[in-house]
């Protein structure tokens, strides 16, 4: 119970890049945040995993379309990962590489180009967050302990009578 009602540390801005002051990377969409940066995918990952101050997450690599039901309808990506912090959070990782985007053919690609507060910039990165309130964990918890046991108890009478 410890660990479930211990909270989560807030993601801090990412670095080397510019927080996106854009609707729908502010307030308009619940713990959406967006940020225009040149970084590389594998620098970007690698702040987030840097984040994360638990001993224990998996990692998901997600198919791009995929940000657009998890986001918003209107997103652009090129990349999306999650963090899964068991019972605890989900950090959802969005990038857009205009020079990488899948959905445009290479020749067209250079009208995707990103410009933010008249600076061109290679990516930009979406996060959103999802935190279970502690009454949502504990249930998480107990169901799967539930379960587990359920799982344990068949395969013990299934083994038994075998």
């Amino acid at each position: 119970m410890v660990y479930l009602i211990t909270p989560v540390k807030s993601l801090p801005p990412l670095t080397n890049s510019v927080k996106s002051l854009e609707p729908g990377d502010t307030v308009q969409l619940k713990n959406v945040e967006g940020f225009y940066t040149n970084q590389s995918r594998t620098e970007v990952m690698n702040f987030y995993r840097s984040q994360i101050d638990d001993f224990f997450y998996f990692r998901l690599n997600h198919p791009p379309e995929k940000a657009k039901e998890i986001i918003k309808d209107t997103i652009q990506s090129y990349y999306l990962e999650e963090y899964i912090i068991p019972f605890k959070q989900s950090i959802f990782v969005n990038g857009y590489e205009w020079e990488n985007d899948v959905f445009t053919k290479p020749e067209k690609r250079i009208k995707n180009k990103l410009f933010y507060e008249n600076k061109e910039y290679r990516s930009k990165i979406t996060i959103k967050t999802f935190t279970p309130k502690n009454w949502q964990k504990i249930v998480a918890l107990i169901t799967t302990e539930v379960g587990l046991y359920a799982i344990y108890r068949l395969l013990k009478s299934t083994i038994k009578h075998d």
